[in-house]
């Protein structure tokens, strides 16, 4: 598994990088995280090594139109996930599986590994650590504008590959609390999720719509799979979880221990509507055999992001077709939402992968 750095690290990286440059000049241009800073200005001693092209030659191809990735080792791609009890890690074994089972790519294969999810999956493509990555697709608009967890560094590397299932944030707590609201979970211990996920920028966001801010409340950045254990051992006051629906996870905690769904109020939801892309969601009574009423929720949408440096056209189009002909092999709850149906869903304000549009326009099913 390969190690993926976190994105306080690229920061640092970036800072050292201008240090060395001899200063920033205002920290408002993107950030070249993909190449290790870019080293625009390291040239001083090497300008005069590069030999120029004869009349009759054409320069090197530096990368474009999609084809930069020929050199690509298609036997050791790497696929972020998420933490091991939540939904992306099991759920990208089964993309893996089917993708590797039947693309039309010589040596091809692809390992799901687990990782911090979102944005650790996108710094992980960035610096070529990752070749595709789940993510919610909030946190990948985020990043094209250094903009949330990717303040002060622009990433752009990566492309819409497909919609994969819709997350909804669930927020478990024991039957026998007395937590009636979020605002309750003042002074509590909280399941945040890990850093770097989706799970924890939109947990942190709920907290903060009822008036919670860190030191408020005891944080755990821990995934669902942790929090699990801890929640069956009354060590932990709530677990938020981006999940999808139902969640395998919270199936199996309901089995060993009396638990609910923490509803959120319609201020809580509005001001979440307010202040990010999460749209409210209703989690019907019949979700879990342990519920009683329905509870309400935000949702996002969760897709597959592919990088523009190390997928080229070619194979991104195998990597999409093999995927989205062969989903129904997947045994995962959260495979029936990957269709042609919703394959666009999360793809807006994001760039489009050139080997996915191309899949997506061959199979009529482009915007």
């Amino acid at each position: 598994m390969k190690k993926v750095t976190s994105l306080s690290a690229v920061l640092l990286s970036s800072a050292m990088f201008l240090a060395a440059c001899g200063g920033n000049d205002g920290g408002n241009n993107t950030t070249d995280v993909e190449n290790n800073g870019g080293a625009e200005d390291t040239t001083e001693n090497t300008e005069n090594t590069e030999e120029e092209p004869a009349d009759n030659e054409e320069p090197a191809d530096e990368g474009n139109d999609g084809d930069t990735a020929s050199d690509a080792d298609v036997g050791n791609l790497q696929l972020g996930t998420g933490s091991t009890g939540g939904t992306y890690y099991p759920l990208g074994q089964e993309i893996a599986t089917i993708v590797n089972n039947n693309i039309e790519v010589e040596g091809f294969d692809l390992s799901a590994v687990s990782s911090g999810a979102s944005v650790d999956n996108i710094v992980g493509i960035s610096q070529g650590e990752m070749d595709l990555g789940m993510s919610v697709h909030l946190p990948a608009q985020d990043a094209l504008t250094g903009a949330g967890d990717f303040e002060g560094v622009e990433i752009d590397n990566f492309g819409f590959m497909g919609h994969i299932y819709p997350e909804v944030m669930q927020i478990v707590i024991p039957a026998d609390s007395d937590i009636e609201t979020v605002a309750d979970l003042e002074g509590s211990s909280v399941a945040i999720g890990p850093p770097g996920s989706g799970t924890q920028a939109a947990a942190r966001l709920i907290l903060e719509a009822y008036g919670l801010e860190d030191g408020d409340y005891e944080a755990f950045e821990e995934g669902f799979g942790d929090a699990q254990g801890r929640i069956q051992d009354g060590q932990l006051d709530a677990s938020f979880g981006l999940l999808g629906l139902p969640a395998g996870g919270i199936d199996e905690l309901a089995a060993s221990a009396d638990i609910e769904l923490l509803s959120l109020t319609e201020e809580g939801i509005s001001y979440v509507e307010e202040n990010s892309g999460y749209e409210q969601l209703t989690i019907p009574s019949d979700s879990y055999d342990f519920m009683e009423e329905d509870v309400e929720a935000i949702t996002a949408y969760a897709v597959l992001l592919g990088s523009m440096d190390t997928i080229d056209e070619d194979l991104g189009y195998e990597i999409t077709k093999a995927m989205f002909e062969n989903a129904g092999d997947i045994a995962h709850p959260q495979g029936e939402q990957i269709n042609e149906e919703n394959a666009l869903n999360g793809s807006d304000g994001l760039p489009m992968h050139p080997g996915a549009e191309r899949y997506f326009e061959e199979a009529g099913i482009s915007e």
